[in-house]
């Protein structure tokens, strides 16, 4: 069963072990969003490995000090970004840079979804 969220800022789709989230165009994603993905994390995900995907679908400003807190979600275990646009490529690597975790840029939701499964699966074996 998928939970979705209609926020102000984005769409939120809660799956089994990652969030899907779709930002609003033109918005600027700041460290205050980070909220979102606590409350997220301790009632859906809470002792359990999650991934977070970005959808970037839309145009928007991401302030990347947003990574300094999402570093902070202990069973977060990676962050996903979907996008063709080839400035994302350059905009993730700034970002990764503020996430102390693994991040990586795809193009399309499958891929993303199948990198998931790797570091959950990696992440779950070092936990045993």
């Amino acid at each position: 069963m998928i939970t979705s969220y209609n926020l102000s800022f984005c769409k939120a789709e809660i799956h089994k072990d990652y969030v899907l989230t779709i930002m609003k165009e033109g918005i600027t994603v700041m460290p205050k969003y980070n909220e979102l993905l606590l409350m997220l994390a301790d009632q859906y995900y809470q002792n359990k490995p999650f991934v977070y995907i970005s959808n970037r679908i839309h145009s928007y400003s991401v302030d990347p000090a947003i990574h300094i807190e999402m570093a902070k979600i202990t069973n977060l275990v990676g962050v996903a970004v979907i996008s063709n646009d080839p400035w994302q490529k350059m905009q993730t690597e700034l970002e990764k840079s503020f996430l102390k975790k693994e991040f990586k840029l795809f193009n399309s939701l499958p891929l993303a979804l199948e990198w998931k499964n790797t570091i959950i699966d990696r992440y779950t074996q070092l936990q045993k």
